[in-house]
């Protein structure tokens, strides 16, 4: 699934491409899943709104939408990729592929589609209020704040640095890679961590998620950017996905678990 870095590296490639483009009409395809509001509401919202601004919150991409009729407040179509969506701008001529969902036709000549193979994606739309994606934003997180997400947590370290509702954006890659710079192991329970080793933590997770960004993200399976192109800080992963290979620092062999039904990996010599 795509995390935060990936996320970020297709908001900014769309926001270059469609911001101030205009939605001329909507067609969605006729399977349910990818709908979280109406297929009726999704075609009212977006039909004739102009593209103010694409950006990320949370692993969430939002599109903020001017109305056509400048009497109504400012609204918001979101997209949730899931594992294997993607939003590509193409040329009306270009081949539809076989799981497209959605399919924005462009003032511009352009269209944006929707594709997603297993269709754990999410379309939406909001309107006053606006869309909160919860937990707070890693990159902009203080010391405090991020304190206070892990005080009398026990549940482990890992776990609670994929909690949604704790830190927006975080995924599976990123925590194994952020709890490695930090000397952390993923099972330490969160409430045991002391204020110093959090510290570095915070440190360690903006570090990861801008390095991760600058590359465009890591291309596991199928993920590629807003132009098509493939991210490069997989070859940059220091203990994710590397079970059984050398550690980079130390050269212990980095060890995989599975915590909450997910994979992690760490180094047992650098991580306590």
């Amino acid at each position: 699934m795509p995390e935060l870095p990936e996320v970020e590296t297709i908001a900014r490639g769309l926001a270059r491409r469609v911001s101030g483009d205009v939605i001329e009409s909507i067609w969605l395809g006729r399977k349910p899943e990818p709908l979280k509001s109406s297929a009726r509401e999704i075609a009212a919202t977006l039909e004739h709104s102009r593209i103010a601004t694409v950006r990320r919150m949370g692993k969430h991409i939002v599109f903020d939408l001017d109305q056509s009729d400048p009497k109504q407040a400012r609204a918001q179509w979101i997209v949730h990729l899931g594992m294997t969506g993607s939003l590509q701008v193409c040329e009306p001529q270009a081949d539809i592929l076989k799981h497209t969902h959605a399919i924005l036709k462009l003032a511009s000549g352009k269209e944006l589609r929707f594709v997603d193979p297993r269709r754990f994606g999410r379309l939406s739309v909001a309107h006053a209020g606006g869309f909160e994606a919860g937990g707070i934003e890693p990159l902009e997180a203080d010391l405090d704040r991020f304190l206070a997400l892990f005080r009398g947590r026990k549940t482990p370290i890992k776990s609670a640095l994929l909690n949604q509702k704790l830190l927006r954006g975080v995924g599976n890659i990123y925590a194994d890679e952020s709890l490695f710079r930090a000397g952390i192991r993923p099972r330490r329970r969160a409430s045991t961590i002391t204020r110093d080793q959090l510290a570095r933590l915070l440190a360690s997770v903006k570090e990861v998620l801008q390095e991760a960004i600058a590359l465009g993200g890591s291309s596991i399976s199928d993920y590629v950017d807003a132009d098509g192109e493939e991210g490069f800080f997989q070859l940059q992963h220091r203990v994710y996905g590397r079970e059984g290979e050398p550690c980079l620092v130390c050269k212990t062999l980095i060890k995989r678990i599975v915590i909450a039904g997910r994979s992690s990996h760490y180094c047992p010599r650098c991580q306590k």
